[in-house]
This record gives C-alpha cells, structure tokens and sequence, in this order.
C-alpha cells in the first residue's frame, strides 16, 4: 500500500476530539461528487494529490452547518493508488450521511467526480482496495463494502464506482475480492475505551464470556450498555486469573482480555 500519513500530507489538526471506535460493520465507498480535473490522472500531476487533500479538509472544517471534526472520510485515494490517511483507523468518520451510519461503516472517498475525471484508474480502485483492508487490519472494518448511496439518499459514489461496488469492489485484474478472513476472536479495543461509557455489542460479547467463565456480577444481562455490573464481573475474572489486587480494578488490559476469549463480532 502507498499510504500517506497526515503529517506527511500536512492535515490541520481536529477541530474537536474525534469519537473512538472498535470496529464497523465494514466500509463505504465515496466519491467527491463535483467536478475533478481528468488532468489530475497523469502521472506527473500526482503533486497535486496532497494539496487536494488539504483543500478538502479545509472546506470541511470551514462547514459550520455541518460542523464537521475534521475531514469527514476515513481515508482518501487518489487516481495513483496513493492512501491519504484522514480521519483514519477506529475514528468515528462524518461522511456516511447521520450519527448511526458514521458507527456503522468508515467512509472512504475516490477522487473521482461527477464531470471531468468521472472513472477510476485501475490504480485507484487498487489503492481503494489497499484502503479497506488497512481498515479491517487496523480498525476492526468488517466484511461489508458498499456505497454512500446504500442506506442514505444520494447519488454518490457515482455511477462507475458504484458499478464497481455491486461486482463485490474486486482489485483490478481480477473478477471477484478475495474472502477476507474474519479474525477469530474480537481485537482488544483499548483501555481507555471501556471509560468511555460504551454501547457496543463488543461489551455484551465480553459479558457472555464472562458469565460462561463463573465471573457474573450481572442481576440483568449483559447488554451491550457497559455498566458497573460488567466492571465488577471483570474484576471478577481479573481475580480468576490471579492478578494482584492493584490490577483487579475491573477495567480490562490486553493480557487479560485475550485471556478471556472474546468473540468475534
């Protein structure tokens, strides 16, 4: 993959802290919806692909009806298969069209758009391809690609990327994707994520397995809402597994969350 970070494509910082997420069902492919150069798909013209990135996020951080975060896609591909990092891995994208849609699916936009440079490269639905499955390596993106269009009223991504999209999104020269193998057990989310309050079917998996090992402190559940009860049914388990009393706080660590088990989700 040809991934450009946000220091290297030099992106503003957020302007506001964005919202942590363990995993999506998977993603979804945009386009830019106005008008693209059909110039910028020449190879010498790949020096522009960075400014374009910035002058996107800069439209979106100057949107205050919107009132968007940062730039609202989770990555970005340009017509040279190169990756823009933007709000990246296990953030919260803006760009799927409400709140629910944004936790379901990262967000993931072609330079592509309606008049002048209106189909992807083979380069760029290859560098798409490199996009989607650094999501699910890095950001617990499931199996699902699909279109903006599917589940909101709109017309992106567009009629050739869409066309793309509904062939299963295959890497050019081939005629279907490879089955992505879905991990066996559920990645940790982080620590710091569990004080976040969370509502995930990630924390009713935990609860589950928790009970299965004798570690229920549940009077209801579990669910997917974390509460004190899933906190106190994991110090639980932290006591099961011998830890010293300082770590038996209840807030899971990795060592102790691999030992559970989890379930993918």
């Amino acid at each position: 993959m040809q991934f450009v970070s946000r220091s290297q494509w030099g992106a503003r910082p957020s302007r506001y802290s964005l919202t942590h997420i363990a995993s999506t069902r998977g993603v979804k492919i945009h386009y830019e919806g106005t008008a693209v150069p059909a110039s910028l798909a020449k190879p010498e013209n790949h020096k522009q692909c960075a400014g374009r990135v910035r002058a996107i996020q800069a439209s979106h951080l100057a949107n205050r009806q919107e009132d968007y975060s940062d730039i609202a896609y989770s990555a970005m591909v340009c017509p040279h298969g190169y990756v823009y990092e933007g709000r990246g891995a296990r953030k919260k994208t803006g760009a799927n069209g409400t709140s629910t849609l944004n936790a379901q699916h990262y967000a993931v936009c072609a330079m592509v758009g309606s008049s002048g440079l209106t189909t992807p490269t083979d380069a760029q639905l290859a560098g798409l391809r490199d996009a989607v499955e650094w999501l699910r390596s890095s950001g617990g993106a499931g199996d699902e690609i699909r279109g903006h269009r599917d589940g909101y009223a709109t017309a992106c991504p567009g009629p050739a990327l869409y066309a793309w999209v509904q062939k299963g999104a295959p890497r050019p020269g081939t005629t279907t994707p490879p089955k992505p193998q879905k991990p066996a057990l559920q990645p940790f989310p982080g620590a710091d994520w569990f004080k976040t309050n969370p509502r995930s079917p990630i924390v009713a998996a935990m609860g589950r397995r928790l009970v299965a090992n004798g570690c229920s402190a549940y009077v209801e559940g579990p669910g997917p809402q974390w509460t004190g009860a899933d906190r106190e049914s994991f110090r639980k388990w932290q006591r099961k597994l011998g830890d010293a009393e300082q770590f038996c706080d209840g807030w899971p660590g990795r060592r102790q969350w691999d030992a559970l088990k989890v379930p993918h989700i």
